[in-house]
């Protein structure tokens, strides 16, 4: 394989979600950088992948960038995954790849399953585009400007977020979206994959008083929609196995 950078997207949840030549790269690649290497080497055992693996997470991707630049520039093959996803979209990554760019070495995509993409496709009203905004801001000014803007937008937008601040997002939701449609899908292609589509007050009361686990991603239905969503029962938010 050519020495270079090759950013390798690797499976949201069910394992056997990655491609062909996802594995081929893992195989041939010489060095494999992971956000946890504990996780990524759970993947290369399952596919019978030898693990060659360098940690590079969020605490320490400025530090080992020199390193895997060195390692391409001395005729390396460098795999880049993080747990799940494509590197770079709310995952490390992007550190590592501007600065391959900025020395001129070569690096390319492996493209892989996307959270993102799999949320727009499921819920049914992003078929004309849509705004990826990733996480919020923490602090709550911020975070309410932010929604204030993208509520504004006449596409869809689609949301990451913590399964411990999802009834603070739903309520502000509520606030700045009123009663359009929001898709909330909850460990997407894993065994406990959960789909629901409903106003922000529905899910809201959906999920409170229970444990929520696992990584959620949320697409809001766009300014103009505030009908309720096709699928949806007068009584509650639609849900199901996705």
């Amino acid at each position: 394989m050519e020495p270079g950078l090759y950013i390798v997207g690797t499976p949201i949840g069910h394992l056997q979600d990655i491609t062909l030549r996802a594995l081929d790269t893992l195989r041939q690649a010489d060095l494999v950088v992971a956000e946890d290497t504990r996780h990524t080497r759970v993947l290369l055992e399952r596919h019978g992948i030898p693990a060659r693996l360098f940690s590079c997470h969020r605490f320490n991707e400025a530090s080992r960038t020199d390193a895997i630049l060195d390692r391409i520039r001395a005729g390396g093959a460098v795999a880049l995954v993080t747990d799940s996803g494509m590197p770079g979209v709310s995952d490390p990554g992007s550190r590592v790849v501007a600065a391959c760019r900025a020395a001129g070495l070569p690096a390319t995509c492996v493209p892989g399953p996307s959270a993102v993409t799999a949320a727009v496709a499921l819920c049914g009203f992003g078929g004309a585009g849509f705004t990826f905004a990733g996480f919020l801001p923490r602090k709550s000014g911020a975070r309410r400007r932010r929604l204030e803007e993208l509520a504004a937008r006449h596409e869809p937008f689609v949301l990451f977020e913590s399964p411990f601040r999802l009834l603070r997002l739903l309520e502000e939701l509520e606030a700045v979206a009123g009663a359009r449609p929001v898709f909330l899908g909850r460990e997407l292609t894993k065994q406990f994959e959960e789909c629901r589509t409903g106003t922000p007050a529905e899910l809201r009361a959906a999920f409170a008083g229970r444990a929520v686990k696992g990584e959620l991603v949320l697409v809001v239905a766009p300014a103009g929609r505030h009908d309720e969503p096709d699928d949806a029962p007068p009584d509650g938010p639609a849900e199901g196995k996705c």
